[in-house]
């Protein structure tokens, strides 16, 4: 199912959607199978300043505000865990100037989701941020734990904040961390044969995802890269086998109620077909 709008009366008239007839657009929706998690990867905050002639930080700004709607609209419908791409580990890479201004960006962010806090307590969020959190720089990470502390008591929702994360830094750790247990000892970081592995301690799969950052949530069922980009960026890679990829030709700070359901949709239409890879998996 391709992504479309409703056009002409018909468009106007859902266009404005209050609260009551967005219940019953969900109601109707929970008929078919309703994704445990979607993932998103938040791209086109960027261009969208650009597109619309914004000062720098602008395009985060109505990003951070699409976040909110777009959490909102997952959870309204059954949604219970949704996983964001906030900041890669190969960020880190770039000009010190332009790292700083991210991790000024992304303590912003954090700080003005702790003020929402009443939304968040709505609808039992709690917050868990994955990913090497000791290279983000103190203030950024001491308000991600203030964060996930606020929210600790809750476990109705869940949100998974990937910062300083990359698929080829978690499943290279989570092999060392299996390997580091089943031997019992700790893995020499010169790569030397020092730790010997019985050859009875196969490192299985279910090894393997049990050190995983993303191992505390199930595999996504959908994971979204909005501005119509279809490259995973090194997001998700060992958990997304079978994922449904859809990608909205929406800029992030465009992506709305629309753009939900069309995704959800997209999911049902394929569910049975995604349901049997699985299996076969």
């Amino acid at each position: 199912m391709e992504e479309e709008r409703p056009s002409g009366v018909i468009g106007k008239l859902l266009g404005g959607l209050n609260s009551t007839m967005r219940r019953l657009v969900f109601a109707f929706m929970s008929l078919g199978p309703i994704p445990q998690h979607i993932a998103f990867i938040m791209d086109g905050n960027r261009r969208f300043a650009k597109k619309w002639k914004l000062e720098e930080g602008a395009g985060h700004k109505a990003g951070f505000l699409a976040l909110l709607s777009v959490l909102k609209y997952c959870y309204e419908v059954g949604v219970k865990y949704v996983t964001v791409y906030a900041f890669s580990l190969d960020n880190f890479n770039r000009r010190p100037d332009e790292v700083q201004y991210v991790m000024d960006i992304m303590h912003e962010k954090i700080q003005g989701f702790l003020k929402e806090l009443d939304m968040v307590n709505r609808y039992g969020v709690r917050v868990l941020f994955i990913g090497d959190l000791n290279r983000l720089h103190e203030p950024v990470r001491v308000a991600a734990e203030k964060a996930m502390e606020a929210t600790a008591k809750n476990t109705k929702t869940y949100l998974l904040v990937c910062v300083a994360y990359t698929s080829s830094h978690e499943i290279p750790r989570a092999i060392y961390e299996a390997c580091r247990e089943k031997s019992g000892l700790v893995a020499a970081p010169n790569g030397s044969n020092n730790n010997i592995i019985n050859v009875n301690d196969v490192i299985k799969v279910v090894d393997l995802e049990k050190h995983m950052y993303m191992g505390v949530v199930p595999d996504p069922d959908i994971l979204v890269r909005s501005s119509g980009e279809t490259r995973l960026s090194n997001f998700l890679l060992w958990q997304s086998t079978n994922s449904l990829l859809y990608s909205p030709k929406a800029l992030w700070p465009e992506m709305g109620f629309w753009q939900v359901v069309w995704g959800i949709l997209k999911y049902q239409n394929n569910y049975y077909y995604l349901e049997k890879k699985k299996k076969q998996a």
